[in-house]
C-alpha cells in the first residue's frame, strides 16, 4: 500500500524532499502558500556552494564587533529587537563558534557539501534545467595582498583536508578573467567546483516541474493550519483540508514558529538579507564576493544580482535596506554597476542553528512528524542532498551518511 506524506515549504529543501520521497514510492503532496521557489531560495545569489566545507562562524575578532556595533561597514547591520527576540540564541551560536566545536561541526556539514552539486547534477539533467547552470566556479576577490595571501592558504588547507579545488590568481590574471572589473584588485581565489545559476527560483520550479510531471501534487496551503488528525496529520489548502500518514516541515525561516505551537524550543535564529538587480554595461562573467567587503555581485538572467551580507532583524520587521545602499557605494568601485532596474529591493530571511547543523530527522515527540530545516546559508545548495538523506530516513533504509549530527533529538 502506498504510504501518503505532506511536505510543508516548496523551497529548494523541500522540493527535493518532495521528489526523493516520490522516488522512493510515497504518495507526496508539496504544499506552499506561493509558487515553489518564491521565498528564500527565490533570493540568493544562485550559487551551489561545492566549497562552503565550513559553516559560517559567529565573527570573534574585536575590530569587527566594533564595526557591527557602531553600524560600520556593509557586512552586517541588525535591529534592537532582532537581537533580543534572538539573544538566547546568538548566546549558543557564539558558544558552537569556538574553535575546537567549529571544527567539530565542519566535519558534519562538509560531509553534506561534498555531495551538493553530485546531486543536483542529477535533478539539473532529470529536469532539463542545464540552460540555468554554468559549471565555471566562483571567485573570491581581494584588495589588499594581505587579505589574499591569508585566503590563499586557506583555501589550499581546504584543498588538502577536503577536496575543494581553487587557484590564486594575482592582479593581471584576475583582470584578463574578468575585464569588467576596473578597479585594480590584489587577486583573487577562484574555487573551481562551485556552479552558478542564473534564476534560483527557475531551477526550484524546474524541480517542481519535474516532480508534478512524475505524479506530485503542489497545492497552495498555510502550513499554519498543520494538525494531527488521527494517526496521521493534515493541512488547510486552497482545495480544502489535505490528510496524509506522516508530514515533512521544510519551511526554512518560517519553521520556529510553527514548532513553537507544538512545544519545541529550539535555538533557531533568522539572517536576513537583500538583493538588489541592476542593468549593467559590462557582465561580470562568474558571480564574485567581495571579500573583504562583504557581498555578492552574481550575474543573473535579469541582470546583476547584488546580494547583502546579513541583518539581524524579526522576520516580520519592515525591510531596511542599509547594508544595500553601502553595498551599492562598495560595487560601484569595482564595476560599471549602472542603474538598478525600477523596483524595490527584495528581502528574504536565511533559516539557522545555533550549532550551525541543520535540523533533519523525525520530531522527538510526535510521529509520524519530520523535520528539514535550518540550513541557514546554504539550504540551495544542499537542497538535493538533504532531500535525499531525509527521505532515506522516512523510508527507513541505508542513508547516504550517518545523520546522527543533524537529528532534531539533539535540542530535546
Amino acid at each position: 500500500m502506498t504510504s501518503s506524506i505532506l511536505v510543508l515549504g516548496a523551497g529548494m529543501v523541500g522540493t527535493c524532499t518532495a521528489l526523493h520521497l516520490q522516488q522512493r514510492g510515497f504518495e507526496v503532496t508539496l504544499v506552499d502558500r506561493r509558487a515553489p521557489g518564491q521565498e528564500t531560495s527565490f533570493g540568493n545569489a544562485g550559487l551551489i556552494q561545492r566549497e562552503a566545507v565550513e559553516p559560517y562562524a559567529f565573527p570573534r575578532e574585536p575590530g569587527f564587533l566594533l564595526n557591527v556595533a557602531l553600524g560600520r561597514g556593509a557586512q552586517v547591520h541588525w535591529h534592537a529587537r532582532g537581537l533580543w527576540q534572538m539573544a538566547g540564541s546568538l548566546l549558543r551560536y557564539l558558544h558552537h563558534s569556538h574553535p575546537k566545536r567549529h571544527a567539530q561541526a565542519t566535519e558534519a556539514y562538509s560531509r553534506l557539501i561534498a555531495h551538493a552539486t553530485e546531486e543536483h547534477d542529477l535533478l539539473i539533467t532529470a529536469a532539463a534545467a542545464q540552460d540555468l547552470v554554468t559549471c565555471e566556479g566562483f571567485r573570491f576577490v581581494f584588495r589588499s595582498a594581505k587579505a589574499l595571501d591569508e585566503a590563499a592558504q586557506r583555501a589550499e588547507d581546504l584543498r588538502t583536508r577536503f577536496g575543494v579545488r581553487s587557484e590564486a590568481e594575482n592582479t593581471a590574471q584576475l583582470a584578463q578573467a574578468e575585464p569588467a572589473l576596473r578597479a585594480s584588485l590584489a587577486g583573487a581565489v577562484h574555487w573551481l567546483d562551485p556552479w552558478a545559476v542564473n534564476n534560483p527560483g527557475a531551477l526550484v520550479q524546474r524541480y517542481a516541474d519535474l516532480f508534478v510531471a512524475r505524479g506530485g501534487r503542489v497545492l497552495t496551503g498555510d502550513a499554519a493550519s498543520l494538525q494531527a488528525q488521527g494517526e496521521g496529520w493534515s493541512v488547510m489548502t486552497t482545495e480544502g483540508r489535505v490528510d496524509a500518514e506522516q508530514a515533512v516541515l521544510a519551511l526554512g525561516p518560517w519553521a520556529d514558529a510553527l514548532i513553537r505551537t507544538l512545544g519545541y524550543r529550539f535555538p533557531l535564529f533568522i539572517k536576513r538579507g537583500y538583493h538588489q538587480h541592476y542593468h549593467t554595461p559590462a557582465q561580470l562573467r562568474q558571480p564574485v564576493l567581495d571579500a573583504e567587503r562583504g557581498y555578492v555581485l552574481a550575474p543573473m538572467q535579469r541582470g546583476l544580482r547584488l546580494t547583502t551580507g546579513a541583518e539581524f532583524a524579526p522576520i516580520d520587521a519592515p525591510p531596511t535596506p542599509v547594508q544595500l545602499a553601502k553595498a551599492e557605494v562598495l560595487a560601484r568601485e569595482l564595476v560599471d554597476l549602472g542603474q538598478p532596474l525600477p523596483e524595490p529591493p527584495w528581502l528574504g530571511a536565511r533559516p539557522c542553528t545555533a550549532d550551525m547543523l541543520p535540523v533533519m530527522g523525525p520530531a522527538p515527540q510526535h510521529k509520524g512528524l519530520w523535520f528539514n530545516f535550518g540550513h541557514a546559508h546554504q539550504g540551495f545548495t544542499l537542497g538535493p542532498v538533504v532531500g535525499r538523506l531525509l527521505a532515506e530516513m522516512v523510508s527507513a533504509e541505508d542513508t547516504l551518511l550517518d545523520p546522527a549530527p543533524y537529528r532534531p533529538a539533539r535540542f530535546a
